[in-house]
C-alpha cells in the first residue's frame, strides 16, 4: 500500500515517542527531500538533524525503514545498540499501524 502524508505524520509521532522513551534524540521528519531523485536525505545543523523522506509512490514499509534508519543515523548508533533501537522502533510502529496495511 502506498504511504500517505497523514500516515507519515502519525508514524513520526509514534517513532518520536519511542525514541524519547529509549533516551534517543529525535530528528525532525519532513517530506519530500529537497533533492530530486532521492528517497531520503539527512541534514545536520548543529545538534539538530532533519530526515527528509519521499512518501509518494513508495511502499509503506520502505518509508518506515527510512524513518527508522533516520533515527539510528541521528544518534550515530552502530552494532548492537543500532540493532536494539531498530527492533524497538519497528515494534512500536507495528503496534500503532500495521506495516502491510
Amino acid at each position: 500500500m502506498e504511504a500517505t502524508s497523514l500516515r507519515f505524520a502519525e508514524a513520526a509521532r509514534t517513532l518520536a515517542r519511542e525514541a524519547r522513551a529509549a533516551g534517543l534524540r529525535v530528528p525532525v521528519f519532513r517530506s519530500p527531500p529537497g533533492i530530486d531523485g532521492v528517497q531520503r536525505t539527512v541534514r545536520r545543523r548543529g545538534t539538530a538533524t532533519t530526515i527528509a523522506v519521499r512518501v509518494r509512490q513508495r511502499p509503506w514499509p520502505a518509508v518506515m525503514a527510512d524513518m527508522i534508519e533516520g533515527i539510528v543515523v541521528t544518534n550515530q548508533l552502530s552494532g548492537a545498540p543500532a540493532d536494539t533501537a531498530r527492533t524497538a522502533l519497528w515494534a512500536a510502529i507495528q503496534q500503532a499501524t500495521p506495516v502491510a496495511a
